[in-house]
């Protein structure tokens, strides 16, 4: 038996689509038919080589949702059964025996796997993933809708549930992209005073009719002083990778309120450090999750009818949606589905 797998060669080498033999599951793996993958900027890791340690040819996609297909040895213990619908995110895996693992901190493992990045992923007919890497998918998700969740979801809503905001409490979602119109319907469901920030009025509509109660637009309005007129906000969720517009929303905080980073940006953030001693403000960074927190995000999801906005493709057009996801065009997540 052969699957049909969309590898990246080398490093910068444009994608190819290839059959390869349907890999077996080794000791403590599963083997997922995949039936849906995101197509994510995390990505790159892979089709650029940036990722230390990356080997090629490698398959990339850490959004994958599809079924059971076959067990390894040691894998009896987590109770599945060929068919149960699952997922594997960011999270690939863990060592078990470095200190944040021996601590219960996996996500933090040192030797941590990212699937499609330290081992093939989901740009494919099948996978193969460690056991613990695995996500259950609950009926009510759709794979499509349910593949984006793993990723994008997960950051969002882990990051929320984890910010110490409560309840009417002041939340600011910055960016309404594709972490962003995540972030946003995640934070009113949560029962958070949403607030959505971009750049624009172009998607002021899109933010409210997914629930933000306010909309700032950051091109004609001084961010900070808004969300002061809105009692000041406990935590502004940063979604975007543009490190200025992050520094521009610390002065909107209230005493005690976090700006909690999840945009992978490189750019060095100019915040003056007095600006933090008054209010005792914190800047934190936050990674995805586990597959436990995966669970999570696709529970609540399925529960509060939160929904990506995605666009799909057929894994024969990866390159094309990769080359859509990256000029942005995508509204808002680009899905590579395989007919499964």
């Amino acid at each position: 038996m052969s699957i049909r797998v969309v590898q990246v060669p080398s490093a910068n080498a444009d994608f190819e689509l290839v059959e390869r033999e349907t890999p077996g599951p080794g000791r403590g793996q599963v083997r997922v038919k995949v039936q849906a993958c995101g197509v994510r900027y995390g990505d790159m890791f892979t089709k650029t080589g940036g990722y230390p340690g990356v080997e090629f040819p490698r398959v990339p996609g850490h959004e994958v949702a599809g079924v059971v297909d076959a067990l390894g040895e040691g894998t009896e213990a987590w109770g599945y059964s060929v068919g149960d619908r699952v997922g594997v995110g960011w999270f690939g895996g863990h060592c078990h025996h470095c200190e944040p693992c021996r601590r219960g901190d996996f996500i933090s493992c040192e030797n941590g796997q990212i699937s499609g990045i330290t081992y093939d992923g989901g740009y494919a007919d099948a996978m193969v993933a460690p056991v613990e890497a695995l996500a259950r998918i609950p009926d009510d998700l759709a794979a499509e809708d349910a593949a984006p969740l793993l990723c994008a979801g997960i950051t969002t809503y882990n990051a929320l549930r984890h910010s110490g905001a409560h309840a009417g409490d002041v939340v600011a979602i910055l960016g309404v992209g594709g972490l962003g119109h995540l972030g946003v319907q995640f934070a009113r469901n949560l029962g958070f005073h949403t607030v959505a920030i971009a750049r624009g009025t172009e998607k002021e509509k899109l933010a409210r009719d997914l629930g933000a109660h306010d909309y700032i637009d950051s091109t004609s309005q001084d961010v900070g002083a808004e969300l002061q007129k809105l009692g000041g906000a406990r935590v502004v969720l940063a979604t975007v990778t543009n490190a200025e517009a992050m520094a521009a929303t610390v002065g909107g905080l209230k005493p005690r309120g976090k700006l909690v980073i999840v945009g992978a940006s490189m750019e060095p953030m100019e915040i003056p450090p007095a600006a933090l001693i008054g209010g005792s403000l914190s800047i934190a960074g936050h990674a995805s999750g586990t597959s436990r927190d995966s669970e999570d995000t696709l529970d609540f999801s399925a529960l509060a009818g939160v929904k990506p906005m995605i666009e799909t493709m057929p894994l024969e057009q990866a390159a094309e949606a990769y080359e859509k996801m990256l000029a942005g065009d995508a509204r808002f997540r680009m899905v590579l589905t395989t007919g499964q």
